[in-house]
């Protein structure tokens, strides 16, 4: 069901060790909001990971995990993209790929690297010499036609998540319809609901990204 980890790619970043995992999506879909979810149930696993945000021209997100009290500050890095945020972890991923090392060189032994695009539109995709396996977020309040609108970054990513699905019945949206439409457009590539506020779909979040990744079970 998942992707398996690509080798070919882990081994072109110089013999890393860590796997790689992106997150995209648009502004506001809760990008950030994800990986503040996902922390602490990757400690509870004993999974050894770091964060590596983007933004455009701050490091806003970075800052706002390094205080959150949730992971050791220094296990957060930030990339400046200064300008569109498809290039640094798309035509020119360099910056990201860097941060990466550096991370690994300072944590001996991480098992795993989240990088948290900064946000962007339905066209945001990664480049795989950046990651092993890569995450799109998109959320109710944005309209239940986004998945029919089939923008390269919902179609192409290895697993979907559809945050705040709290949201719908406030916002107008059929879920029902637009989790279809989503699992229709996407084949056998997987689609979890979520709502981060609650915790609902986070520990599978985190089954799908240890079964592809980790190889854990």
């Amino acid at each position: 069901m998942f992707h398996a980890l690509r080798v070919s790619d882990n081994e072109a970043r110089g013999g890393a060790s860590a796997a790689r995992v992106g997150i995209g999506g648009p502004v506001g879909s809760g990008k950030t909001a994800l990986i503040e979810a996902l922390i602490p149930v990757l400690q509870r696993r004993n999974i050894d990971f770091a964060v590596v945000t983007n933004d455009l021209v701050t490091k806003e997100d970075a800052e706002r995990l390094r205080r959150s009290g949730l992971i050791d500050p220094a296990r957060v890095s930030a990339v400046e993209a200064g300008a569109c945020p498809h290039t640094v972890i798309r035509e020119d991923p360099t910056l990201n790929i860097a941060a990466g090392d550096e991370l690994e060189a300072r944590f001996p032994g991480l098992e795993l690297i989240l990088f948290e695009s900064g946000g962007d539109n339905l066209a945001s995709t990664f480049s795989l010499d950046l990651v092993d396996w890569w995450i799109f977020v998109i959320d109710v309040a944005g309209g239940d036609d986004i998945p029919r609108k089939r923008g390269p970054g919902l179609l192409r990513c290895d697993l979907l998540v559809v945050n705040k699905v709290d949201l719908a019945p406030h916002v107008g949206v059929d879920l029902d319809r637009m989790l279809a439409d989503a699992r229709q457009v996407r084949g056998t590539k997987p689609v979890i609901p979520t709502n981060l506020k609650s915790g609902v779909g986070v520990e599978a979040v985190v089954d799908a990204i240890s079964a592809a990744v980790l190889f854990r079970v």
